[in-house]
């Protein structure tokens, strides 16, 4: 492995033009020399091109994070996660490892090239202003994210020459930092004026509570002031007291990744088809924003996707609003399944797997696109007891039309509270259509 890496390091070596010149300059000697039978000549040339050679062994196997000439990278992102669209601010400080000679040396001769994801760097890439000292480099400047997800920030990338300016090597520096980029929200008022029991849990409405729901497991942002010990030592979890919205409805936002670019579309989705990249991120959108409100207004909420192998129990409820980002988190990785068959097959088995864990007074919000007539069975099975409400979104092309209104009439005569919109239609307009019960 030592091996492989070196003979790596050395293929980013490349030659000046003072190299380029030393070398013609140094075969030129020897052949003159030769002809003329000039040892001096030839010893001249020979000892330029060997000089070449030399500093090209040196500086590639040489490491800048080794030696007593270590050099060490601090990278800091503010805010971090960041939300799309939304700015974060870089700090990069590169710096000697310990106050050498050889690391102010190797910091002098250095030239820095941040890398960044196409998705933190958009197409004008990046604009730092740097701040060079004797012991120590720093560099600031700012990401815009266009785009969802998890995306790679470094390792930084370094350019530099030998002493006498023969050669240059091109080398990476640090490790990378992994940024992750939460989904854009809007505040949505939870108000409405939708009838019968929605109604009161949208409002924040006090409803009979069961035993189960005074003590929940502990996630991570709970006050430890309300952990109850006694529970927790009799039963060896940690448990909380719920009190605080014992009586207020939980709320469980379904997001239908059917709506998202297929996976099979790859890495070139962003680029080939922007629409429907845009029409999958509008949809996490609006999940995210929907759960999130929900929880502005005092109710438990949590965010469920489509998955042919769901685990709805597996996933908590979020109980305060210091624990929101536990709802943005969950909406960070999610992407599209991999065609519209096993997009098709996870909607209807995640209906039936919550049609078995949801809770008696469990409130659901789903964000749907058109569905096949095995799916709107699976789905208005839900919908017995006039909680589930049903945002679909109508796809690009008219192919899906029928679909669509198949689907809400179904889910309507089911009992589900249902509005149609277009993708990409502002969130809060969405949101309006769904509670106050526009068609």
């Amino acid at each position: 492995m030592r091996l492989v890496a070196a003979l790596r390091r050395l293929g980013r070596v490349r030659l000046t033009g003072r190299g380029v010149g030393a070398c013609l300059i140094g075969v030129v000697l020897v052949l003159v020399g030769l002809l003329l039978s000039l040892p001096d000549l030839v010893a001249a040339g020979a000892a330029a091109v060997l000089a070449v050679a030399l500093a090209w062994l040196v500086t590639g196997l040489q490491r800048l994070d080794e030696g007593r000439g270590a050099l060490v990278v601090h990278r800091r992102v503010v805010p971090s996660p960041v939300v799309r669209d939304g700015r974060t601010d870089v700090h990069l400080a590169v710096s000697a490892a310990a106050p050498t000679g050889a690391a102010y040396e190797r910091l002098a001769r250095l030239r820095l090239s941040e890398q960044a994801a196409h998705e933190l760097a958009g197409h004008e890439g990046i604009r730092a202003r740097v701040h060079a000292r004797a012991e120590r480099i720093d560099v600031t400047y700012s990401l815009t994210p266009s785009r969802r997800g998890r995306w790679p920030l470094g390792p930084l990338l370094t350019s530099r020459t030998d002493v006498f300016g023969l050669v240059r090597a091109t080398q990476p520096l640090g490790s990378t930092t992994g940024v992750a980029v939460w989904p854009r929200t809007v505040e949505l008022a939870m108000r409405t004026r939708a009838r019968g029991d929605v109604d009161r849990a949208s409002a924040g409405g006090s409803l009979q509570s069961s035993d189960d729901a005074v003590l929940r497991e502990y996630v991570p942002g709970d006050d430890p002031r309300r952990v109850h010990w006694a529970s927790a030592a009799r039963r060896g979890q940690l448990l909380v007291r719920a009190d605080e919205s014992a009586g207020v409805r939980p709320v469980s936002v379904l997001l239908d990744r059917g709506l998202l670019p297929h996976q099979q579309d790859g890495a070139a989705t962003a680029f080939s088809r922007p629409a429907a990249v845009g029409d999958g991120e509008w949809a996490v959108d609006l999940a995210a924003s929907l759960a999130t409100s929900f929880l502005e207004a005092g109710h438990p909420a949590r965010v469920l996707t489509t998955s042919a192998a769901p685990a709805v129990e597996g996933v908590r409820f979020v109980p305060t609003r210091s624990a929101r980002h536990v709802l943005l988190d969950a909406c960070v990785d999610l992407h599209g399944h991999r065609g519209a068959a096993e997009a098709e097959h996870a909607a209807g088995t995640t209906a039936r797997a919550l049609r078995l864990a949801r809770r008696p007074s469990e409130l659901l919000v789903a964000v749907l696109g058109p569905q096949g007539p095995d799916t709107r069975r699976e789905l208005a099975t839900l919908g017995a007891d006039g909680s589930c409400w049903a945002l679909l979104v109508a796809p690009r092309g008219k192919g899906f039309r029928h679909d669509l209104d198949d689907t809400a009439a179904e889910l309507t005569a089911a009992g589900w509270h249902v509005a149609q919109c277009e993708a990409r239609t502002d969130i809060e307009r969405a949101w309006a259509l769904l509670s106050e019960g526009a068609a």
